[in-house]
């Protein structure tokens, strides 16, 4: 009797070890649609005006990818209030940030995470395999405020150098060849700068957005150059969008941005009908990564553009 009681515990034991090898595993080597996510942020990117834009890159994405015009912001339609969403997975109402420049909440989260913040997708993936490389660079020193910095693996200002992005683009690329993080954002303060000043929709604002295609084809080429690019899942996205020289209030001018979807594991040519916001984007990227997203984020997951 003691001997079978004794082979019993045993064979638990082993199988107990097993599991827990198994769920080891780092998320590179996991099954879930994609191996690398490519952020693109560009600030204040109206959808209402990327049909009339020059840009090739971005169109040839979205022929190859799934996309909306219409991922409507939270509100109000400003730059920290929707990346703080598109970061934590949740509105407003949840995470505080509430002006256009917070750097802290306005009021109090619902929930704070270990790091002192409203877990964030860095959070999660930090979470999830606390090995993985992760990376983030933008020009707006803000977005180190919501990012959840702790749980990022590497996070660089990169501010606009005579009213151009090159340095940006240059330091995330060579991030890109040697790094190969698992999930990185780069993040541009254009077009949002052009439409403040000339106005959106203006030759100068249609003028940046050809520049910027430029940039995200530079990207593009880095991931193939890194021998990534077949894994890669590409994100374009913006916080907001805007009318005449502003954005903050409730006209789809303002709240209508594009969010496309290129790459690994997503379908060709869907357009995505479903409504989708701003606080959708971090459960979409936990999806693609396989992770398990934490518990108060609010967003969903948009598994129909996915094979």
């Amino acid at each position: 009797m003691k001997n079978n009681l004794c082979r019993f515990f045993l064979s638990l034991c082993v199988a107990t070890l097993a599991v827990a090898c198994c769920d080891n595993t780092s998320l590179t080597e996991t099954s879930a649609p994609a191996k690398h996510v490519v952020l693109i942020g560009l600030d204040g990117l109206a959808g209402n005006l990327v049909e009339a834009a020059e840009m090739p890159t971005l169109k040839d994405m979205m022929a190859r990818g799934a996309w909306t015009l219409k991922s409507r912001s939270v509100l109000p339609s400003s730059s920290a209030v929707n990346w703080a969403s598109t970061y934590m997975g949740v509105p407003t109402e949840m995470h505080g940030y509430h002006t256009w420049g917070s750097r802290v909440p306005d009021f109090p989260s619902i929930e704070v995470g270990e790091n002192g913040i409203v877990p964030t997708i860095f959070t999660a993936i930090h979470r999830a395999d606390s090995e993985a490389r992760t990376s983030a660079f933008y020009e707006w020193e803000v977005h180190g405020c919501l990012i959840d910095s702790i749980a990022v693996s590497y996070h660089r200002h990169v501010p606009m150098r005579d009213g151009l992005s090159d340095d940006l683009t240059a330091a995330y690329v060579a991030e890109l060849k040697q790094n190969k993080p698992l999930f990185s954002i780069v993040i541009y303060d254009s077009p949002d700068v052009e439409g403040h000043e000339y106005g959106w929709g203006s030759p100068e604002y249609m003028a940046r957005l050809k520049v910027l295609d430029n940039h995200i084809a530079q990207i593009v080429e880095a991931t193939k150059e890194a021998g990534t690019y077949e894994d890669t899942l590409f994100i374009v996205m913006a916080d907001h969008g805007g009318i005449n020289k502003g954005h903050g209030g409730t006209t789809a001018e303002e709240m209508d941005a594009p969010l496309i979807f290129c790459g690994s594991g997503v379908k060709q040519g869907f357009h995505i009908e479903s409504a989708v916001m701003r606080f959708d984007t971090a459960p979409t990227i936990a999806y693609a990564l396989g992770i398990e997203q934490p518990d108060v984020w609010r967003g969903k997951a948009l598994t129909q553009i996915f094979e």
